[in-house]
């Protein structure tokens, strides 16, 4: 029985079986509310000017999943154009804390349009000289072992030059092995 919030109705005698079927009933609902861990637009699309804006909501596994459907604007009056300009420069470049949003500031002044960047520097982090030197070592064990299944040019050529690029691809084996 779903929930039904006109029972019991008012002035009713009670009845146990219609309490509980409500009870069980919130219970029920209760237990199916959904706790949702993100949220996502999967699409945003145009219409046609006289078609109403629309959105759609779903919700799967605990992500929200937003559906939008825009109307195009009308098309404003062509504006006078603005002044040329000869350069952009930028005046400045800063950091700012972790996790701000990246921001560039811009302005005119008549002849150079100026452009002021603050960009959120990185999270900062320790590393030590153990696990410095431990993936290092790793890469150069890694990559090195990349070349093993390379095989020499054993046979010596007759060909002097031949001979000259045989041993230097040899030695360029043996180098890349360490």
């Amino acid at each position: 029985m779903p929930y039904n919030p006109a029972l019991p109705a008012a002035g009713a005698p009670l009845d146990s079986a219609v309490i509980r079927d409500q009870l069980q009933a919130l219970f029920n609902l209760i237990n199916n509310i959904v706790t949702l861990t993100s949220a996502q637009v999967d699409s945003t699309v145009t219409v046609g000017p006289a078609t109403p804006a629309s959105a759609s909501v779903t919700v799967s596994g605990g992500v929200l999943h937003l559906s939008f459907e825009l109307p195009v604007g009308a098309d404003g009056l062509m504006g006078a154009p603005g002044p040329p300009f000869a350069q952009a420069v930028v005046d400045a470049v800063s950091t700012v804390d972790p996790f701000s949003p990246a921001q560039v500031f811009t302005g005119f002044d008549g002849t150079n349009v100026h452009f002021t960047f603050q960009i959120p520097r990185g999270m900062p982090g320790e590393v030590t000289n153990t696990d410095l030197s431990n993936a290092i070592s790793n890469l150069q064990s890694n990559t090195s072992n990349n070349s093993n299944s390379v095989a020499t040019l054993d046979t010596g050529m007759m060909d002097p030059d031949h001979e000259t690029l045989r041993q230097k691809l040899n030695e360029l084996i043996a180098a890349l092995r360490r």
